[in-house]
């Protein structure tokens, strides 16, 4: 493989790898700032549970993705010199942004969070929370608007080879960042539901006592599955609009990513029929609990099997969009051989197998945690606890309000 070659590839897996932390991340937030809302609202302790289980869950795929992103923001500089000469003033001013403005913001808010169980009132602990939310779909507006500005390159001039902002308010409308935005974060949504069901689903199939808390989950995540479903993929039609005539090869079959865009289509489909059936049968079921034990259980075990499959449909969208405008690195002004750094092939592969080792471990590590901390189920949580991991009294929740 050529320089090119591995460049590409180093940074698809890093990408890819990020994105797949991140989709999550965004996913769960919001579920997590609504269940901690009722929990202020209502005083019960059951709601404030809920919170903390899902939370943990949150701040262990958090923390995992901040080692990626900050291993991906080395790629830039790293691989694509060429990339960071040209456009780097404008391309980098969004990611600046971001990493200064929303990620401090968004780590800081999230720590006082974490260790404000317990400490401060709770309306100030929930305004937090939604602080977090808040900041990271401001952090995700400030990549897309970087990304969408390789994609569809406006809002700029340039001068002597190098290209510089002439109009800030272009390059924050940019239809490719904010088209994009509003596929992507239903999309997050979606796959936090699907992550939240397929643990449910586990706990019923090993016949959990805590029936009544994974209930109450299971609730609010087929609602917020089944609404941002429909927006998923309405918005993911909506790309169409913003797709030129060049890149249209790809949906044509004459590329090699073509098989990505009906991977999608039926995907996302299929989990709006999915949602909605489940909507449907708990609502069916506050009046029939007669369903047969065996149709549940090949359910549950469908839940529990497809919990990936998100993630997968996800990675076929990144390189929708990202292979999709090649030879281009910047939509019609940079192509990706002038933006690759000159360093020598095997240079580029040690790198290469050493950050791919590195992402592996992340994702097996962080796939191991939640998994651990979904099995445990809502007993001897972490997240405010008194950070000691004491053993709390195991109780069922069935019952309680």
């Amino acid at each position: 493989m050529s320089v090119l070659d591995l460049s590409r590839l180093q940074f698809a897996l890093t990408a890819i790898f990020h994105f797949l932390f991140v989709v999550l991340t965004l996913g769960l937030a919001p579920i997590v700032a609504f269940l901690q809302t009722r929990w202020a609202v209502t005083g019960k302790e059951i709601h404030e549970r809920l919170t903390r289980f899902w939370g943990q869950l949150y701040i262990v795929n958090y923390a995992m993705g901040i080692v990626v992103g900050l291993a991906m923001e080395f790629q830039f500089g790293l691989h694509w010199s060429g990339l960071m000469t040209f456009a780097g003033d404008v391309f980098g001013a969004p990611l600046a942004t971001e990493t200064l403005v929303a990620f401090f913001l968004e780590s800081t808010f999230l720590g006082m969070w974490i260790f404000g169980w317990g400490r401060l009132n709770r309306w100030v602990h929930t305004t937090l929370i939604w602080l977090v939310v808040l900041t990271a779909y401001l952090s995700a507006y400030w990549v897309m608007v970087a990304n969408g500005f390789l994609q569809d390159p406006v809002g700029h001039v340039v001068e002597n080879g190098v290209a510089r902002i002439d109009d800030f308010g272009a390059l924050l409308t940019n239809p490719q960042a904010v088209g994009a935005l509003l596929h992507i974060v239903p999309v997050c949504l979606l796959t936090g539901s699907v992550v939240m069901v397929g643990i449910c689903s586990w706990h019923f199939l090993r016949g959990t006592p805590d029936v009544d808390f994974f209930r109450r989950s299971l609730r609010v995540a087929v609602v917020v599955g089944a609404v941002s479903s429909v927006f998923a993929v309405g918005n993911g039609y909506a790309q169409f609009g913003y797709l030129t005539d060049e890149k249209s090869q790809v949906f044509d079959g004459g590329h090699w990513v073509s098989f990505a865009w009906p991977l999608m289509e039926i995907s996302g489909t299929l989990y709006m029929m999915i949602f909605f059936g489940l909507a449907f049968f708990l609502i069916k079921n506050a009046f029939d609990r007669a369903r047969p034990a065996w149709l549940r259980r090949f359910w549950h075990r469908f839940y529990v099997w497809t919990l990936p499959w998100p993630f997968v449909v996800v990675a076929c969208g990144w390189l929708l969009r990202e292979v999709g405008r090649q030879p281009w690195v910047v939509y019609g002004e940079l192509t990706t051989a002038e933006a690759v750094s000159d360093h020598a092939a095997g240079t580029v592969l040690t790198s290469l197998v050493l950050f791919g080792l590195l992402f592996a471990t992340l994702a097996v590590l962080d796939w191991w945690l939640i998994a651990r901390l979904a099995r445990r189920g809502p007993h001897d949580l972490v997240l405010g606890s008194d950070g000691i991991g004491r053993e709390e009294p195991e109780f069922v929740l069935a019952g309680k309000d």
